[in-house]
């Protein structure tokens, strides 16, 4: 189920109201965790087996690891973690890509290989809940945490349904040590996640989905040449749109999570406002960035074996960070982009250690980061090669005979909503939506809180995906 969906507000009234019951605390985690199962299985039952191998494989090997005095012991353990966990998200998410690949590779040599046919289904989720179990097995690994004592308690980590099949990508240090504690949720909490989970839903249904998807829809999906007007546009509105699917999912989740006594982190901070692009990886699914920084970029070398070996581990993680969204050589260029990105500010970094923007200097480079942020979307966005090329031609006045696209709603639209999103952005990049709230008087919150959710029982509709449930 979704949470922009009826069947999840009669769920998560269901579990709030069992969870807030007076219960024993165990009681009421093996609440949460029948609960979390149900949610995952409202999408395809079968694939509830996949979580049930990785939390035995990571539970099973994260205590081999933390109770062998072998460092080869320890190795062989930590590789079948890994192993299991990358092999199933390899054949399911990765099979038929690779397959293709080679099919393709082996016609380029005079080989036919006729490859054969899999209906291979993409378990939801998939992506996040694996690296969320491999950290636990690499912290131990890697000395920084010991294995939990309690078997409920890790399984409870890897299906929490807040954040199972999008994130944030939790890790067991995060997470963990508040269920081996008893949670008593408090009126404040629950009033300040549902505030959320409003904001979230808001952000998607009527931000994302009611004013956004339709003009990214025309310009990526749809066959007319576009001209540089529509190119932008309908770009901007795919900005838009992905930040407030995803960032409104994380809301969502992060404000489900409180509404039953858990924190977790924050996943967005306003990256449109993002300086650079270390800066928007530092603002930008934070969750992600910081799990690619520990567990790929720094063992690959990060800055501690010279300028060479940190560009090849800053490409590498990035290139791996673009397939990690999706199984499509376009989501590889993403990745690719990002990385080259990162390295040319490295370099001018490092070449004028010196400088120091003035005002004005300082909204332009951000304003820049955000025009090529936005470059890097095309290619996220489009299906094809062949599409994404179209577009960026018509970014640069490069189409002959472009033909009108969007219509003056569509463009007033994306105009407004992204305009607004870019600004808010910035009036927030050095504080939080916490100091917002307490310096706002509550009859203004509630005036908001009350608009927002009009807004979203008026346009919620169809229900549909959130864009990362795809990864």
């Amino acid at each position: 189920m979704v949470f922009n969906s009826l069947t999840f507000i009669v769920f998560f009234t269901i579990v709030l109201i069992l969870f807030w019951m007076p219960f024993s605390w165990t009681t009421r985690k093996i609440i949460l965790l029948v609960a979390s199962y149900l949610f995952y299985a409202a999408w395809n039952p079968p694939f509830i087996i996949l979580l049930w191998i990785s939390t035995v494989v990571d539970w099973w090997a994260a205590n081999r690891i933390a109770y062998s005095s072998s460092a080869l012991r320890r190795r062989a353990w930590m590789l079948l973690s890994v192993g299991a966990n990358l092999g199933m998200l390899g054949w399911f998410k990765y099979g038929g890509f690779l397959l293709a690949n080679f099919q393709v590779l082996a016609a380029s040599v005079g080989i036919h290989y006729e490859a054969p046919h899999f209906d291979i289904v993409l378990p939801v989720g998939i992506s996040f809940y694996t690296f969320a179990t491999m950290s636990y097995t690499l912290d131990v690994y890697l000395k920084r945490a010991q294995p939990t004592p309690s078997m409920l308690d890790f399984m409870l980590f890897v299906t929490f349904f807040p954040h199972l099949v999008a994130g944030p990508i939790m890790r067991p240090t995060e997470l963990v040590p508040q269920f081996q504690k008893v949670v008593r949720p408090n009126l404040g909490q629950l009033r300040f996640g549902l505030a959320l989970m409003t904001l979230g839903l808001f952000q998607k249904v009527v931000l994302a989905d009611g004013f956004l998807a339709g003009a990214a829809e025309q310009l990526f999906d749809g066959v007319k040449v576009p001209g540089a007007l529509d190119s932008w546009m309908g770009t901007l509105a795919f900005s838009g749109q992905i930040f407030c699917d995803f960032a409104g999912y994380s809301t969502t989740a992060i404000g489900a999570a409180l509404c039953l006594g858990f924190k977790m982190p924050d996943n967005f901070r306003f990256p449109y406002a993002a300086v650079g692009f270390s800066d928007f990886w530092r603002r930008w699914h934070i969750t992600l960035s910081s799990w690619l920084r520990d567990y790929l970029c720094i063992p690959l070398g990060g800055n501690r074996h010279g300028e060479g070996r940190a560009y090849f581990a800053l490409m590498m993680t990035m290139l791996l960070g673009g397939l990690w969204h999706g199984a499509n050589w376009t989501f590889v260029v993403w990745g690719a982009l990002h990385g080259t990105y990162l390295a040319a500010e490295r370099w001018l970094r490092k070449h004028f250690a010196g400088y120091k923007p003035g005002p004005f200097a300082f909204v332009m480079l951000g304003l820049l980061t955000y025009a090529l942020v936005n470059v890097t979307w095309v290619f996220f966005r489009a299906k094809t090669f062949e599409k994404a090329w179209v577009v960026l031609k018509g970014m640069f006045g490069l189409n002959a005979g472009p033909q009108p696209i969007l219509a003056a709603a569509h463009l007033i639209a994306v105009t407004a909503i992204v305009g607004g999103i870019v600004v808010a952005h910035w009036r927030m990049r050095a504080r939080t939506l916490e100091s917002l709230v307490s310096a706002t008087p509550a009859a203004v919150i509630g005036a908001v809180w009350s608009i927002m959710l009009f807004a979203v029982i008026v346009e919620q509709g169809t229900g549909n995906a959130f864009i990362y449930f795809q990864i």
